[in-house]
């Protein structure tokens, strides 16, 4: 399985303006347009980490997903969540042969934590050996800031925050430990993983 991102979110989409107030709450922030690209680094790190750990997309952006099998006939978890629209499903053979799969063949059930995609029929079409699927979507909370959840926002701007006073380590790696208050913002959005996650990233 493979999943990648197709598009990026905008730097003028990022808060950025709203993060240096943010900051100004602490001691020593200087206000000049040198930091703008690093508390866009900063902002875009902290986004990446909390989808990692979330399995939520929090801006839009479109995202193909390779699979080599079905992990059931019928239906198949996506990776992340919300997906709001498949825009392509194809299957490929193993010498490159590509068949585009009707639309009226398959539909997205809407999930807020495990979206999935649904046969109309039986089953998903038949993935050949040596072959694959390769399903590509649009998923996240909307394409404005204002769009996502308060508090994932807040989560976010309190990580960036986080990265900003140490901006030699964790900005670089993405991967610290969370600080305990934006764990807990982010809690209620974690994807349980069942039998093995589902699918799930």
């Amino acid at each position: 399985m493979m999943l990648v991102e197709q598009t990026t979110v905008p730097g003028t989409v990022l808060p950025v303006a709203q993060f240096k107030d943010h900051l100004r709450l602490g001691t020593g922030f200087a206000d000049d347009g040198v930091q703008d690209p690093v508390l866009e680094t900063c902002l875009r790190a902290a986004m990446a980490a909390i989808e990692a750990q979330t399995g939520k997309i929090l801006l839009s952006r479109s995202f193909t997903w390779t699979l080599s099998a079905w992990r059931d006939l019928a239906t198949q978890a996506l990776p992340v969540a919300p997906v709001n629209q498949i825009t392509r499903l194809s299957i490929t053979d193993r010498l490159g042969g590509e068949e585009v799969i009707a639309t009226n063949r398959y539909v997205l059930e809407r999930d807020t934590h495990r979206p999935r995609l649904v046969s109309t029929g039986l089953c998903l079409p038949a993935i050949p050996v040596g072959g694959q699927v390769v399903i590509e979507f649009e998923a996240g909370f909307g394409a404005a800031w204002s769009d996502m959840p308060a508090d994932l926002a807040q989560a976010v701007m309190m990580l960036a925050a986080s990265y900003y006073e140490d901006r030699v380590g964790d900005v670089q790696s993405g991967h610290a430990n969370l600080p305990s208050a934006v764990a807990a913002l982010i809690q209620r959005y974690r994807t349980v993983r069942l039998f093995g996650g589902g699918g799930a990233r």
